[in-house]
């Protein structure tokens, strides 16, 4: 990327985890809203609250994005966050679980930020740009989870958490204002596909290049992933308090957050390590570690130091583990991308994101089922599951990255 471009992508950046302080970090702490602000006891509620902002926003999406095909992104993208700030006002004027609800649901159906974000994204960058400018989207999203739950969880000790939301929507509305500053138009999609094509024969590809993959397994791929994160969630927080007696709430938002503070720091230096290797075999091996990451963090009982320096290693794991999936998904997205042109390449990034909301929506009302039959720590045995299940997709398919006798034959 050039200077203009990089200057761009941080600024999107910027706006993207201003706006994602609150729709991501406050979902960790419904269960203490429940209790605090509406005196319910439902707990099972949680999962449906976790996931109805996903539902109404992916319902939202398509007409979303003829809105920015006809209005411009950085439009769209001033829309979704005054949109989010309405959904914060909204939730924090509730006086009931209903009207709670409600408020989550305009949060979903208006905002869309992430969405939005990676539109204005594909507008201007393409090809290992838009690759590059979308991991680090990522660890936008990833920076969120870290700093909110750990901010919020120290703040909720002095401020109910419907006042907490009436602050927080001041945030995207403040980065509404700076993404109006953001220039209309930047370098043309043709000019940049042209840059990285020079740039692709000025060098050769590395030992691990990616090969491209079927659309459909890059979608379950995606679905699968975003399902066995998510399911984790909702309870983590509430499951901890009942297991570990005796943590603070920012020592249980900590934990909730170490993950992704791990993807934060090791991402960029974890990419560099693993671009040698192939991305499928990188994603068997990191789907094994995380499944078994979330198998023990199931299995830990709360009695114990041994049993809580068990669980912040499990943590740790788990975020090796998830971010090397991270990266190796990247590069086979990317690998994808090259192959498409015009508006197959959005329509390929618009179902990937689709396939994200969907799990979402998936994993919120499943974790929100097991919490309530099966206990508050099930959704960590069924995020172990349904990695081993993604791996074991992914063992008979290796074999398909070896050139066949023949075409060593050809070379």
């Amino acid at each position: 990327m050039n200077r203009d471009e990089r200057k761009r992508v941080r600024g999107v950046m910027l706006c993207h985890f201003v706006a994602s302080l609150a729709a991501l970090g406050m979902p960790p702490f419904f269960a203490i809203l429940l209790s605090e602000e509406f005196a319910s006891t439902q707990l099972h509620l949680v999962g449906w609250l976790y996931v109805l902002p996903t539902v109404f926003s992916a319902l939202a999406a398509p007409w979303w994005g003829r809105f920015a095909d006809r209005y411009g992104a950085r439009r769209s993208l001033i829309r979704a966050q005054i949109g989010l700030a309405l959904g914060f006002l909204l939730a924090s004027q509730a006086g009931s679980v209903s009207g709670f609800a409600l408020a989550l649901a305009v949060q979903g159906m208006l905002g869309g930020t992430f969405a939005a974000s990676n539109t204005w994204l594909a507008g201007e960058l393409e090809g290992e740009r838009l690759a590059r400018a979308l991991t680090a989207m990522q660890a936008s999203a990833r920076a969120a989870l870290v700093v909110a739950p750990i901010l919020f969880g120290y703040l909720i000790g002095g401020i109910s958490p419907l006042t907490l939301y009436a602050w927080l929507a001041l945030l995207p509305l403040a980065a509404a204002a700076l993404v109006a500053t953001f220039p209309a138009h930047g370098p043309t999609r043709e000019a940049a596909r042209a840059a990285d094509s020079a740039s692709s024969d000025t060098r050769s590809s590395p030992p691990g290049a990616a090969k491209t993959v079927p659309p459909g397994l890059l979608l379950w791929l995606q679905f699968g992933f975003s399902f066995a994160c998510v399911v984790t969630y909702p309870y983590f927080i509430a499951d901890l308090q009942g297991r570990f007696t005796g943590l603070s709430t920012v020592t249980l938002a900590t934990l909730f957050s170490l993950p992704h503070l791990v993807y934060l720091a090791l991402s960029a230096p974890l990419g560099k390590v693993l671009r040698r290797y192939c991305p499928r075999r990188i994603l068997t091996l990191a789907f094994a570690a995380m499944a078994l990451a979330c198998w023990a963090q199931y299995g830990l009982a709360g009695s114990g130091w041994q049993s809580e320096a068990g669980m912040w290693l499990a943590r740790v794991a788990m975020g090796l583990a998830m971010t090397a999936a991270f990266v190796a998904l990247h590069r086979l997205m990317s690998s994808a991308s090259r192959q498409r042109a015009g508006r197959l390449f959005g329509r390929l990034f618009g179902r990937l994101d689709a396939a994200a909301k969907w799990a979402g929506v998936a994993a919120g009302l499943g974790a929100g089922v097991l919490a309530s039959r099966f206990g508050l720590a099930s959704p960590l045995l069924a995020s172990a599951w349904v990695l081993a299940a993604l791996g074991l997709s992914l063992v008979p398919r290796l074999a398909q990255l070896l050139p066949s006798p023949s075409q060593r034959t050809r070379t």
